[in-house]
């Protein structure tokens, strides 16, 4: 939980050197006196407006229990945000980049597969152009082949024509 202290507390603006832990002989129930800006310029403390009083953030459970303070009343991080809607915040965040990932993801794989299908008909072109080719060059030996074969009477025009003039 210590962890997403700073990156809760920075989403909203709460700056760092604002927000400070607690000193080792500084509890947040010295506080209670207090008003809520004061009890939450410690990042472990929870303000509950119910109670007017300054709690130490349960750590062990990640959400405050309804016993020790109403969602609706217990204030961390700011005085002006109720933990219920730092949830919700928290949660709109990061069901968005989790979308916005896979969005991103799928994306990428469409590319990928456009990009496949680009070079799979640029590779067919390629094959054309040669089938092409080898077809042009197919049509030119044959046309060489006739002109040496009607030179030397070796026509196909008959098959038995060269018997003919040979006798």
């Amino acid at each position: 939980m210590r962890v997403w202290v700073p990156v809760i507390l920075l989403l909203f603006g709460v700056s760092a050197s604002s927000a400070q832990t607690a000193a080792p002989g500084q509890t947040c129930e010295n506080k209670n006196s207090t008003n809520c800006e004061d009890c939450l310029q410690n990042t472990s403390c929870l303000w509950c407006i119910k109670t007017q009083s300054c709690i130490t953030y349960p750590v062990r459970s990640i959400l405050p229990p309804q016993s020790l303070c109403p969602l609706n009343d217990a204030r961390w991080g700011l005085c002006s945000m109720n933990f219920q809607i730092l949830i919700i915040t928290v949660s709109v965040v990061a069901g968005a980049l989790i979308i916005a990932f896979f969005f991103c993801l799928f994306c990428c794989c469409k590319c990928e597969n456009c990009g496949s299908s680009s070079s799979e008909s640029k590779m067919q072109r390629q094959a054309d152009k040669r089938s092409t080719k080898q077809e042009k060059r197919k049509a030119e030996m044959r046309v060489r082949h006739d002109e040496i074969r009607q030179k030397y009477g070796l026509s196909k025009a008959s098959p038995y024509a060269r018997f003919e003039n040979a006798a």
